[in-house]
């Protein structure tokens, strides 16, 4: 039975897409360190992001970008890139564990799992994927979007976020029903 853990990064920015994540691991998988990634440090998921894709017998990734998540709202936009990602792995999965207490819509059986990412070493390997994959496109989106700082908070509401935004305005990556201005 092949089983995939899935997860999201960037539900919670203020800029910049939503991205989610789905992987087939092997049965009886161990990666040493590997947990929630807002748990690891920058380098360490960066050194788990390559050593999941060495192991995985899939992975797969997908995103909504901000307008897609203006037009259908966060959570949808987030469910629609949980199927892009899970739409992408060979061999179909037989079984979904996603993180959290909402599923996709995907004909293929599926279960929540509040705080996965703790539970499930897919789920873990998910979040490690999303998150590591919108930060490097986040880092990429600030030598377009210099004045933001994204390359250190990665579109997330910070407080040097918010000052960004009230000084120069939002920016075309930015989720306009988000508040975005500085406290």
């Amino acid at each position: 039975m092949q089983i995939a853990g899935i997860d999201e990064a960037g539900r919670g920015a203020l800029a910049g897409p939503v991205v989610a994540a789905a992987v087939i691991l092997p049965i009886d998988c161990h990666i040493e360190g590997l947990k929630d990634s807002k748990q690891l440090t920058p380098n360490k998921r960066l050194e788990l992001f390559d050593e999941i894709h060495d192991i995985a017998i899939s992975v797969g990734v997908g995103s909504s970008d901000n307008k897609l998540i203006e037009h259908i709202n966060i959570l949808q936009a987030t469910m629609h890139a949980m199927k892009k990602a899970v739409k992408q792995l060979n061999p179909k999965p037989d079984y979904l564990l996603v993180d959290g207490s909402k599923l996709p819509d995907i004909d293929i059986a599926a279960e929540a799992i509040p705080k996965g990412d703790n539970l499930s070493i897919s789920i873990a390997a998910a979040s490690v994927i999303a998150k590591t994959t919108r930060d490097k496109l986040m880092i990429e989106l600030h030598h377009t979007y210099p004045n933001y700082g994204f390359q250190q908070h990665k579109g997330y509401p910070t407080k040097q976020h918010r000052q960004a935004i009230a000084k120069y305005g939002a920016s075309v990556i930015h989720r306009s029903t988000f508040k975005l201005l500085a406290d």
